[in-house]
């Protein structure tokens, strides 16, 4: 028989982070584990406070990730887990599809990559269309080819981290909100959880922190990169009167030159169609507005090489994204390149999130999820798209870790 790894008797444990991802390690860990104490620890008021409930809601099929890598095991593996968990709460999933649209011959060269690397992560229905089968799937788009995975779905990522949340207080688990963690400590065995109320000491602990997750990590000894850049992304939404014009998603070809993807219409489930997100860097981690300034985050990565290596190595990308941070006819002229018929459409101010980036020394983001194991601490570094798609299998996968000696 082979030698199976030996599981670690855990009695206590704690997350950091009561994000999507963070609550669904919780509800992995009481699950797992019997007889266990599971605490989450949430420094707002509320679970879902930043990016899970700021980002557009898509459950992400696996089109672009490289195969066999940590993405697209784990989205594909999430996308199940999500579905099962939607139907088991009767919370909304509507697999509303997903094109991405070639405009140039140069594009859809680029599409028939993508749909090689979708293929070969099992993306199931994903199909390309020509120029003249567009709009068969949506009657309004147009463009030279697209591809097209009738999988990609929409969904509330607030109500599903409710749901978990709900799952782990019916197992015994606590959630303590507005407890912000200050530091951890690993002893010789386990590791005291510090916040403004004393140390609690708990065998193992997860950090999932988010936009503060390079300085948690930092606290327990772990390098200082990749460091977390803010980018906040505007979303606007389509006016009433023209919503309806787009049945699902419409995405841009990837462009290998731009390190964001650009403007798209994404469906949100509650009916609303949004345009963006842009990409532009933020003047805090958890700022939402232009007159939230923080100087410890500006700071943090103005003082950065990386940072500044990273803007010199893409001036046209931040020229392209500010003039849709500035101008909202630029925002709309994005969009009209795949639905010409949005013009004359009122753009409405929607949500806006700042993302997560990792970046490394050198200027180059971090693509892949990134989990780092300190003896008894596992922390996530990296959970870009698709983060909150594979949400439950990244939990899995985080478990099945940290039970390992």
């Amino acid at each position: 028989m082979p030698n199976r790894p030996r599981r670690r008797t855990i009695r206590r444990c704690a997350v950091v982070g009561g994000g999507i991802i963070g609550v669904a390690v919780a509800r992995e860990l009481a699950t797992t584990l019997d007889g266990v104490q599971v605490t989450i620890y949430e420094k707002e008021n509320r679970l879902a406070a930043h990016q899970t409930g700021h980002n557009s809601g898509v459950v992400h099929a696996g089109l672009y990730y490289e195969p066999g890598g940590l993405k697209a095991r784990l989205c594909r593996r999430g996308v199940e887990l999500l579905r099962e968990f939607c139907a088991a709460k009767n919370l909304p999933y509507e697999a509303c599809g997903k094109l991405v649209i070639a405009q140039t011959p140069e594009e859809s060269t680029r599409l028939n990559a993508i749909f090689a690397r979708a293929t070969a992560n099992g993306v199931p229905g994903v199909r390309m269309l020509g120029g003249g089968q567009i709009h068969e799937v949506e009657p309004n788009a147009v463009g030279l080819s697209a591809l097209h995975s009738p999988e990609t779905a929409i969904v509330d990522y607030t109500a599903i981290t409710e749901a978990l949340a709900e799952d782990v207080r019916a197992m015994g688990g606590t959630i303590r909100l507005g407890q912000e963690v200050l530091g951890l400590e690993q002893q010789a065995s386990g590791v005291v959880v510090t916040t403004r109320d004393g140390g609690e000491h708990f065998d193992l602990v997860v950090a999932c922190a988010g936009l503060q997750s390079d300085r948690l990590a930092e606290a327990t000894g772990e390098p200082a990169t990749p460091k977390i850049v803010p980018f906040f992304g505007q979303y606007f939404l389509v006016g009433p009167e023209a919503r309806h014009q787009v049945k699902g998603l419409i995405y841009p070809v990837p462009d290998p030159k731009h390190p964001f993807l650009g403007v798209h219409l994404t469906k949100r489930i509650d009916g609303e169609m949004m345009l963006g997100p842009n990409a532009f860097i933020s003047f805090g981690r958890e700022s939402y507005a232009w007159n939230q300034v923080k100087m410890r985050d500006v700071a943090s990565y103005a003082l950065f090489p990386g940072f500044w290596n990273f803007a010199r190595q893409n001036v046209p990308s931040a020229v392209r994204e500010f003039q849709t941070v500035v101008s909202r006819k630029k925002f709309i002229r994005e969009a009209m390149r795949f639905v010409p018929s949005l013009e004359g459409a009122s753009i409405l101010p929607g949500t806006r999130g700042v993302r997560a980036q990792a970046m490394n020394s050198d200027g180059s983001l971090v693509d892949d999820f990134v989990i780092a194991r300190r003896r008894d601490t596992v922390l996530v570094r990296n959970a870009p798209s698709p983060g909150a798609t594979s949400s439950m299998a990244i939990a899995e996968y985080i478990v099945e870790q940290a039970l390992q000696d």
